[in-house]
């Protein structure tokens, strides 16, 4: 298997390099503005997803057998969809094995568990970018693999957005509070990853994992609030987990989804790969 993982430098990215590279996969990758440390023979490229001629001529220099697309620009439109349609376009072009990161944020909210047959409906304009992607890349790329997946944390990684947060937060350096309305189903990034790269290497057709195979949630099974979570991670890192502060999203004027939790049992049964929870996988303070 040869690999292209679009979005090599975040934080998701990186760890699907190092297991790549751990298995043996020829891997290269992209990065937006500058590539980070050379993670064993991993090859750098360049890459602006809003360039159709740049992911085309990416893809051609590769000439990948699979890519898989971690990349995203937030509420960017031209980044997090229109470049995720690209890279759809072209992957297909080529005839290669597409595996596309979604998000949780495509849903609402308003139905509290979701499985892998619920149509999106976002409340933000960052879900309503990836609820985009999604389309776009079921269109021109149906055999596809689109992974929706949730909360990603690590063991204290700096590029790990959640776990900063609840750092800063502590120290007093940040402003805010952690949503006690909020719920979510975090998962560990070295099981998402694993668990992409498994769904990369399969050979499956997806006609023979019924209608609805194209789909995968990819998130662990334990539904935390965002302050239990800030919790586990402080107790974890050995942090005065009193110092967070709490608070309710419906009691401020901040749009964006209450109670998403996807329902992973499907996408479960049919991986390998183990998904923990966080209240496993946050169980222990780091040594």
């Amino acid at each position: 298997m040869k690999l292209l993982i679009i979005g090599g430098s975040g934080f998701l990215g990186g760890e699907l390099l190092r297991q790549a590279t751990a298995a043996g996969f020829a891997t290269a990758a992209t990065y937006a503005t500058q590539p980070p440390d050379t993670v064993g023979d991993v090859v750098w490229h360049p890459l602006d997803v809003r360039d159709s001629g740049q992911v085309a001529g990416v893809m051609a220099e590769v000439a990948p057998s699979v890519v898989v697309n971690t990349s995203s620009g937030g509420a960017d439109w031209a980044v997090t969809a229109e470049g995720a349609v690209r890279v759809a376009m072209a992957a297909a072009g080529r005839g290669c094995r597409l595996v596309h990161v979604s998000s949780d944020a495509v849903f609402s909210g308003d139905h509290g568990r979701y499985d892998e047959t619920r149509l999106p409906d976002p409340v933000t304009p960052y879900g309503a970018a990836k609820a985009a992607a999604e389309t776009g890349v079921r269109l021109l790329a149906p055999h596809a693999v689109v992974a929706r997946t949730s909360l990603i944390i690590g063991d204290g990684h700096p590029l790990s957005v959640h776990e900063r947060h609840v750092h800063d937060l502590v120290a007093g350096t940040r402003e805010g509070v952690l949503f006690t309305d909020v719920v979510r189903c975090p998962v560990h990034v070295a099981d998402l990853a694993a668990a992409l790269l498994e769904l990369a290497a399969s050979e499956e057709e997806e006609g023979e994992r019924g209608g609805e195979g194209a789909m995968w949630h990819i998130a662990g099974p334990d539904a935390l609030t965002r302050h239990e979570l800030g919790v586990l991670v402080a107790r974890r890192d050995g942090l005065d987990a009193s110092r967070l502060p709490a608070g309710r999203r419906a009691d401020t004027s901040l749009r964006g989804a209450l109670d998403v939790r996807l329902d992973s049992r499907v996408t479960r049964r049919r991986l390998r790969t183990r998904l923990r929870g966080a209240r496993e996988f946050l169980g222990e303070r780091r040594g």
